[in-house]
């Protein structure tokens, strides 16, 4: 059974040294290995992403950190589906309709 306390979401955040062209390309590179994997953005250094259950996350994890640049910080944090009900939005000082369940949901 599905259940919010299951299923869960991965937000990956990062800070990435871009000073060097080496260092721009390796954080682009990290950006489309995310997009890659199902992340979508939710800011420029913000990707988030819907997983089924938390092993489906600590295989996502790994698939990170398998990514990683040289360099930056990284950090990835879990939380379940009932935790992300609760989530407030703005765009400017305009506060944002709830967000809508994944596409990825729809598969079951």
């Amino acid at each position: 059974m599905l259940s919010g306390y299951r299923l869960m979401w991965m937000l990956v955040m990062f800070d990435l040294p871009v000073v060097e062209k080496s260092e721009r390309k390796a954080a682009t590179d990290f950006r489309n290995g995310l997009l890659d994997m199902g992340f979508e953005m939710s800011q420029f250094s913000v990707y988030v992403r819907f997983c089924t259950s938390p092993a489906q996350v600590e295989t996502y994890c790994k698939r990170v950190e398998c990514a990683l640049p040289d360099g930056g910080k990284v950090n990835i944090l879990q939380f379940t589906d009932k935790q992300y009900e609760h989530i407030v939005c703005f765009h400017g000082k305009s506060k944002q309709p709830d967000y809508k369940m994944p596409d990825q949901f729809g598969l079951f």
